[in-house]
This record gives structure tokens, sequence and C-alpha cells, in this order.
């Protein structure tokens, strides 16, 4: 594994997990009335600290970009979800909870899946599936199902529409990380006329503002705890699903292998949900006030 590759990616956790944090403090006090709608970010665009987050993002997404561009998806997708670890450190500062039996163990089962996952897989690059049929397959799977949550989110009476928003938006974060690495290759063989005359790009662009209002929206209606796990598990799934299924990824393949790849991704599922359900996160009173107010909408 390039050392340079799990620099970029760890710094990338690290901005996203800080303006995660920033969002979502923000995106809480956002009129409802905006929910799924684009008129949120125009109304969130006003407020600083919500700038600040998004800052943090971009250079978060940035730095994912190149770590993307020299790195396969499936190595890097695992080092980005440990974002969690760095939203739970900035929400200590506030909340100063200890990490306890909770923390401590959220921290390791995640650590520990990643580097299962890692170790095991040895991620490698190989050459990308040119069956046109197998992209749009997997691409068209991730973006269906992310549509079927959205739109039962929408319809929901329970509280677990942010947590369907935020899943939606973590596949369509795993399906823009595998097009920002196509964009990255079509740029590295014929320059920035490759790039802009390929589709990818614009996919890009598309799906980060489509998941940006997905995320948005469960910030806005929902506390951290209940929106950020969702978001950071679905992400890698859908990324590794992408790199492994067209980019031409390729991991080990035996019994052991297998074996610990499959454990090393439980691990972080595990790690990040019982790391997003610390007591450090944020879990205000308004935010599960204002998602019995939209149940009632």
């Amino acid at each position: 594994m390039s050392v340079l590759v799990l620099i970029l990616a760890v710094s990338a956790a690290c901005c996203l997990g800080s303006g995660f944090v920033l969002q979502q403090q923000a995106a809480a006090h956002a009129p409802l009335s905006d929910f799924l709608s684009p008129r949120l970010l125009l109304d969130l665009i006003r407020v600083p600290r919500w700038l600040g987050g998004i800052g943090l993002m971009v250079c978060g997404m940035a730095l994912g970009a190149v770590a993307l561009s020299e790195g396969e998806v499936t190595l890097v997708e695992p080092l980005l979800a440990t974002n969690l670890l760095f939203a739970l450190a900035l929400s200590r500062r506030r909340t100063k909870q200890p990490l306890g039996r909770q923390g401590w163990a959220g921290l390791l089962l995640l650590a520990g899946g990643v580097t299962a996952f890692i170790v095991a897989g040895r991620p490698e690059g190989g050459e990308a599936v040119g069956d046109p049929f197998r992209h749009w397959l997997i691409i068209g799977a991730m973006l269906g199902l992310a549509l079927l949550l959205t739109a039962y989110a929408k319809r929901s009476r329970l509280s677990a529409g942010p947590v369907l928003l935020a899943v939606a938006a973590g596949l369509l974060y795993g399906v823009q990380d595998a097009l920002t690495r196509v964009s990255g290759q079509n740029f590295a063989a014929g320059g920035w006329t490759a790039l802009i005359t390929s589709w990818q790009p614009y996919g890009v662009l598309l799906l980060g503002v489509t998941g940006l209002v997905l995320v948005q929206s469960a910030f806005e209606t929902a506390p951290l705890r209940m929106s950020l796990p969702a978001l950071t598990a679905a992400q890698p799934l859908a990324g590794i699903l992408c790199g492994v299924g067209f980019l031409g990824d390729r991991l080990r393949t035996d019994a052991g292998a297998l074996t610990w790849e499959a454990l090393g991704l439980v691990g972080i599922v595990a790690g990040v949900v019982l790391l997003g359900m610390h007591p450090a996160m944020p879990c205000n009173v308004t935010g599960a006030a204002r998602v019995g107010e939209l149940q009632r909408r």
C-alpha cells in the first residue's frame, strides 16, 4: 500500500468528518419547508458555519480524488470510512464525553475492519471492464436503490427517514468516487480535452449536488448520530462494489482471504454504528422535535 495514498485518504477523512459536524450544526436550524429541495442549499449558503463545513468537505473530496487517482477504489474507500473518527473527536471537544467501552469498541472494530480488509484483500488495480452493460447495470442498481430509499424516506412516517436518506447519499457518493477515478484516468490519458468530452465529470457533479441535498435534508431533520453512521457505512460498500464490478480492481479470492475481507467489512460497519451512536455525538432535542414535526406534515 502506498504511503502517499494512505496519507491522502486519511487527510480526506479528517476533512470530511469535521465538515459533516459543522454542516449538521447549521442544517439543524434550516426551515423544514426546504426538506429535500434545492432551496435548502440556498438557505444554508448564508450560514458561515455551514460554509466552513462545505469548505472542509470540498478539501476532503479533492484529497480523496487525488488518492483515487493514485490508488484503487477498494483501497481508498475503507480509509475514507474513518471520517467518523474525526467527527467523533470534534464532537467530544464540545461534549467532554469519555470514549468508554462503546467508543473503544467502535474504534477497534473500525480500525481492525479497515486493516483486515486491506491486508487480506491486497487491492490491486487491473484493466477496467469494457462491457458498457456491466457499467450501467451496477451504476443503475446503485442509483435505483438510492431513488427508492429517498422516495420511501419522503413518504415514510417513521423516524427512519433521515437514516434512509443518509444511506441513499452514501450510495451516490460511492458511485461518485468511482466516476472520479475514471475522470482522473481520462485526464491522465488525454488531458483536458478527454476530460471535458467524457460524461463522467458531469456525472460526478450531478451526483455531488444530489447527494449534498440528501445529506443536508438528513442533517436538517435528525441528530448527527442518526445519519452519519449510515452515510459512512454505505459509501465504501458502494465504492468497493463499483471498483470490483467495473473498474478492474482485484481482491484476493481464496477462501481465507474472502473470509477476512467479509469480516473486515462487517467490522467496519459495526464500528461505524457504535461510534455513530456514541454519547459524544450530537443528539439534540431540536433534532428529535423536527423529525416529529416533519412526520405530522
